[in-house]
């Protein structure tokens, strides 16, 4: 589904949109930080946040609950930036990281690094769940591209494949996870998609992704923007179509990967955040790339915000709920791509 470029999503447009977006996710963060077994009213959360409250209440904050929402925020947004990325750079409004192979890779890539080497240090995660995402991304677009006609990638075709491909690799990783005797309970949490017990360590973990890769992408909106003119039309503006590419699907791929470590496999985020995207502010990167990234961000932490609460003591995965919202859209999106 393509919005086009119109004259209703101006700048000023834009702006506002992303401005209440912003409003709800700090809204949507306090109260979050102020759940849990222990609820602690949003005033008392205000103030360890300035340094102020008693010891319980700063532990309660700023230990537990300040590193899980952090998580929440960074891997909402990464995944909605390479879904957006994706979506741009392959033309294709079916593209997203956990339905064309992206996440599959990457948790099964992340899962075997965690069993083969547990005493591995933090900074090693990332890099085995980027080569994963690069190997299942590659294999989807391997067994999916039309080699013999004109349509390159046909939007069903990856689809399809992608899926097909995710499956196989899910498999593979469950296949993992039942002949591994340790390590069971980290290596699950890609399966679930979850921020659950999220700490310092994580979110250190994903954030210096975050701060390298979220400015790379939005500064890639120009070139997406002419990329989704087509092949003739962009070299004709004295783009070189191949580096472009690879450049972009490079950021997409890495923000995919990066995020699969702090969250896991969250189901469909990359593919609602930037379609909600463009029906809000347009088809223009520019403007929908910092529009997805607050949507996967607020969309992340509404869903952890809201498996916290649904069945207490029980935490509902983020991914579950994400997925149990993504797939009818999908479905939708595939009917309209037939």
């Amino acid at each position: 589904m393509t919005v086009p470029f119109s004259p209703r999503f101006t700048s000023a447009r834009a702006l506002l949109v992303a401005g209440i977006l912003a409003t709800l996710t700090m809204l949507l963060s306090v109260l979050a930080l102020g759940l849990g077994a222990v609820a602690t009213p949003a005033a008392q959360v205000w103030a360890a946040l300035w340094g102020g409250g008693d010891s319980l209440t700063r532990q309660l904050v700023l230990e537990l609950r300040l590193p899980r929402v952090g998580v929440s925020l960074l891997c909402g947004a990464m995944f909605a930036a390479s879904g957006a990325v994706m979506q741009g750079v392959i033309r294709n409004p079916l593209a997203s990281p956990d339905l064309i192979g992206v996440g599959a890779g990457a948790g099964l890539a992340a899962t075997v690094f965690l069993l083969a080497w547990p005493a591995a240090p933090p900074g090693g995660l990332p890099w085995a769940a980027l080569a994963g995402a690069w190997g299942g991304f590659g294999l989807v677009l391997l067994l999916s591209r039309d080699w013999g006609g004109a349509d390159g990638l046909p939007p069903v075709r990856l689809a399809l494949v992608g899926v097909a491909v995710s499956a196989a690799l899910g498999a593979v990783q469950h296949l993992v996870l039942v002949r591994a005797p340790d390590g069971l309970g980290s290596a699950l949490t890609f399966l679930t998609g979850t921020v659950y017990g999220a700490d310092a360590e994580r979110l250190w973990r994903v954030l210096p992704w975050a701060l390298v890769l979220l400015p790379a992408s939005l500064l890639l909106s120009r070139t997406l923007d002419v990329l989704n003119l087509g092949e003739d039309l962009a070299t004709g503006l004295g783009t070189r179509v191949n580096p472009a590419r690879l450049l972009s699907l490079g950021v997409g791929v890495a923000l995919a990967g990066a995020a699969v470590t702090g969250a896991g496999l969250l189901g469909f985020v990359g593919l609602l955040a930037p379609h909600l995207a463009r029906l809000l502010v347009g088809a223009k990167h520019a403007r929908t790339l910092p529009v997805s990234l607050l949507l996967g961000a607020l969309l992340v932490l509404a869903a952890d915000t809201l498996g916290r609460t649904l069945l207490p003591p029980l935490e509902v995965p983020a991914g579950l709920l994400t997925t149990l919202v993504g797939a009818p859209y999908f479905l939708y999106l595939l009917r309209r791509s037939a």
